[in-house]
């Protein structure tokens, strides 16, 4: 049989976490509460986020948009995942695959540039208080979302279309528990050259230049902060900061090691743990990160649940 048609009924084997059975129920409960979490998590955040006016800013929308793709990045692995667990099977059809690949990398860089985009909104917030509401104007907060997103789709789709180019021998065992993209190129029987080439040099763009921006902005967020006099001004500055900053530094710190590893194969246990902490832990982190650490949606979470107790209470009484 010829390598190209191979493709077209191929299927990939995830390896996982573990090969051990006894392990299995473990994983499952575990993973389901993650992503249960993390979904519920980003839902409230876009839901306080909708309805109180007062988070009606280019910060907020930023972030209900980051909570939106932290939803769909952790729905592109774990429920295949839950699956495979569930009917005790590590297949994933060549089709499954790509598509996973493809979402996987328009999230994955969708939060990227999310971040980035957030980063300039504190810049601007902190460094040009007075300008800010001219600079992050409406018009401008949804141009750089839109942008971002035409961006993620672009370079997923290019990326995708050169995998299908791509055919795959004996070798169908993906060291990984999704698709993952540098693990497929190494059990590829044609030339990879390309894709490799387009991996390194997006992960510089997506990956390093962002990671600047962010460096830089906060470098002069830091300058600006030391400048003001006040103690309480200096702690207010701070705080609007924190949770983003937080955010940033785990996102990247594991994201950024998994894909700079020296060798994908070698290195493929502790890329599948690093992996873990960006793809999974990290969107379900969010949330809390941001409810605990920013005034504005503890405030609006408290009245959120104020509102529903009292709904509660009063379709209680009228019941009675």
């Amino acid at each position: 049989m010829k390598p190209g048609n191979q493709t077209s009924i191929l299927e990939f084997l995830l390896l996982g976490f573990s090969q051990d059975p006894e392990h299995q129920p473990m994983l499952f409960g575990l993973f389901l509460f993650i992503f249960v979490v993390a979904v519920l998590g980003n839902l409230l955040i876009i839901l306080v986020v909708s309805i109180d006016s007062h988070l009606h800013t280019p910060m907020y929308f930023f972030l209900s948009n980051l909570s939106f793709s932290d939803i769909c990045f952790i729905t592109t692995t774990i429920p295949k995942m839950l699956v495979n667990i569930q009917t005790q099977s590590k297949s994933i059809t060549y089709a499954e695959c790509i598509i996973q690949m493809y979402f996987f990398m328009v999230f994955g860089g969708m939060d990227t540039l999310l971040l980035t985009v957030m980063a300039y909104d504190r810049f601007v917030a902190i460094c040009h208080p007075l300008h800010y509401p001219v600079i992050m104007n409406p018009h401008l907060s949804g141009l750089l979302v839109l942008v971002s997103w035409f961006i993620s789709f672009s370079y997923s789709l290019i990326q995708s279309l050169l995998m299908l180019r791509l055919s795959f021998c004996t070798n169908q065992v993906i060291k990984h528990f999704y698709c993952e993209l540098a693990q497929a190129l190494t059990i590829a029987c044609s030339d990879t050259l390309i894709n490799h080439i387009l991996l390194y040099i997006v992960t510089c763009v997506l990956g390093f230049v962002p990671f600047s921006g962010i460096i830089y902005s906060y470098s002069k967020i830091v300058s600006s902060i030391l400048r003001i006099p006040s103690t309480d001004g200096k702690y207010k500055a701070f705080s609007t900061c924190g949770s983003h900053l937080s955010v940033v530094s785990l996102f990247y710190v594991t994201g950024l090691g998994v894909y700079l590893s020296s060798d994908a194969t070698s290195s493929s246990e502790k890329g599948m743990v690093a992996s873990v902490m960006y793809t999974i832990i990290t969107p379900m982190l969010n949330p809390f990160i941001y409810s605990l650490r920013n005034k504005d949606i503890k405030k609006a979470l408290q009245e959120l649940g104020r509102i529903i107790l009292s709904d509660k209470f009063t379709g209680f009484i009228l019941l009675r």
